[in-house]
């Protein structure tokens, strides 16, 4: 019975030493996030939370990391915290609010409005959180706009390239065809003149005479001309 007691007293002691520890690190977390050194408030508050994960000690890890530009480890403790069903309200808003300022310093702002919707659901009459909203709306709006013109400026570089090819290939077949109609010329002047045989010579000479005596014959009838009759009067 002694040592049962003995042993429930060394429990007891050890909850309240690291209850004590857990408050420790947290309260130097605490000093050292407010000095804006936030990778020993990282540390501290990790070591806070060995034992047991706090909605209060995720929100504040979360924090430190966001502060140190590590916006895609901060989802993940933002996104433990909103999602825990035992948390309140205003813990799973905050946490909400800072998943949307994540997922803004990460440019995916459609994720970012669905984190400042889902905070004000819990949380209504948050300006800050309503601002951010509108920016991030704002935002999204302007990425697609730039999205879309960058997409119609790829599109037009792409059928430019693609007219310019086709004008080419245009220019290639003119050119060839050019070149194929040139070379039966240039073969014709090339070939050279075949001499006559004496017997291709004797016919031409026979065919010239023939029509030499056509020609002086037309021209003595149309020297004489039709007798002509006289009348006495």
């Amino acid at each position: 019975m002694r040592l049962l007691l003995t042993t429930t007293f060394i429990m007891f002691l050890c909850m309240i030493t690291n209850a004590q520890n857990a408050h420790d690190w947290k309260r130097e977390g605490d000093k050292a996030y407010r000095n804006g050194d936030y990778q020993t408030s990282e540390e501290a508050y990790r070591k806070a939370e060995l034992d047991k994960k706090t909605a209060n000690g995720i929100f504040n890890l979360g924090n430190s990391i966001y502060q140190q530009e590590r916006y895609e480890e901060a989802v993940r403790q933002y996104e433990e915290l909103a999602n825990r069903t035992n948390a309140n309200d205003t813990d799973r808003a905050d946490a909400f609010h800072n998943l949307g300022n994540s997922y803004f310093n990460l440019q995916q702002f459609d994720k970012s409005i669905e984190a400042y919707k889902n905070s004000l659901k819990l949380n209504p009459k948050d300006m800050a959180t309503k601002y951010n909203l509108a920016q991030a709306l704002r935002q999204l709006r302007l990425q697609q706009e730039q999205q879309q013109q960058q997409q119609q400026q790829e599109q037009e570089e792409q059928d430019q390239e693609q007219n310019q090819d086709q004008q080419q290939q245009e220019q290639q077949e003119e050119e060839q065809q050019q070149q194929q109609q040139q070379e039966p010329q240039e073969n014709q002047q090339e070939e050279p003149q075949q001499d006559l045989t004496k017997e291709e010579a004797r016919q031409l000479l026979e065919i010239m005479e023939q029509e030499e005596k056509k020609v002086q014959e037309k021209l003595k009838k149309a020297q004489k001309g039709p007798n002509k009759s006289k009348k006495d009067w």
